[in-house]
């Protein structure tokens, strides 16, 4: 168990086994044990790390707790969580939002509302160890209850909202990140603009609209083109290749840099080589 913590929901603090802190803190330490026999033998020398040190960490990820509710199908936040009094974030009188501008903290603190992603924000980072159905149940939990009074809050929530298949609110939350000093949504565009806002306009998109993932050693998308849309493009690097996505009535990927790559898009598998390049 990890106690006294603040976890990614800036709305709570010194919690105990916050779900998405006991779960990066396990990966972390399992990351690090699936390295080290592939480190290079002078840095494992400079590291000294024993067998025994090792061991426990092992041990650390055998017996982590992670608090779960099986009737919700819910991964919880954080041991007390569920005794909140869970109303939307719709709930709020418009003239009192944000909250941090409105509220006293003691009242946040007590209130069930949430800065940004906290669990999800463990589901999007370790996509691929959740099935559908924990993403779906988590996201219809917390979601409702975000408030979005984050920069880093609304790209987070439109990637998996489009990955659900959920692409209305997947565009709503797009136009929240893109927009945000635009519209001065959170009353704080004076302080500066947010830049971890933009970058999540272009995470939106790529790993959004365009289903980009990347686990599993293989590159892979699962495009779909918004609604009143035409079309959406990007580049990106990927491992050495530079590749240009267009996606209008039909995806077209381009290898325009790098040597032959097998991809994924929408399920199947595709060969890209560069023009007058030999496979």
């Amino acid at each position: 168990m990890i106690h006294g913590v603040t976890g990614p929901n800036e709305y709570e603090n010194n919690v105990n086994n916050n779900w998405y802190t006991n779960t990066m803190a396990s990966w972390v330490l399992e990351y690090t044990l699936a390295r080290l026999p592939k480190a290079d033998p002078a840095v494992l020398a400079a590291l000294s790390v024993t067998e025994a040190e090792k061991a426990h960490w092992q041990d650390i990820i055998d017996r982590m707790y992670y608090p779960v509710d099986k009737k919700l199908g819910i991964f919880v936040q954080n041991d007390t969580f569920l005794d909140k009094d869970l109303q939307p974030a719709s709930a709020i009188p418009q003239d009192q939002r944000p909250i941090n501008q409105h509220w006293s903290w003691d009242h946040i603190l007590r209130s069930p509302y949430i800065k940004q992603a906290d669990v999800l924000q463990g589901i999007y980072f370790l996509n691929d160890r959740f099935t559908r159905e924990q993403k779906e149940r988590n996201y219809d939990f917390y979601e409702p209850l975000t408030v979005h009074e984050s920069s880093l809050s609304a790209s987070i929530h439109a990637i998996l909202a489009a990955e659900l298949g959920k692409q209305e609110k997947a565009v709503e939350l797009y136009r929240r990140t893109a927009r945000l000093d635009l519209d001065n949504y959170n009353n704080d565009t004076a302080d500066g603009l947010h830049i971890t806002s933009m970058t999540g306009s272009w995470l939106a998109i790529v790993q959004g609209f365009a289903g980009m993932r990347y686990d599993h050693d293989r590159l892979r998308f699962k495009p779909f083109l918004p609604k009143q849309w035409t079309h959406y493009n990007f580049k990106l690097t990927y491992r050495g290749r530079l590749l240009a996505v267009d996606v209008g009535q039909k995806t077209l990927i381009t290898l325009l840099e790098g040597e032959p790559l097998d991809i994924d898009v929408a399920g199947q598998p595709v060969h890209l080589v560069k023009e007058g390049q030999h496979a």
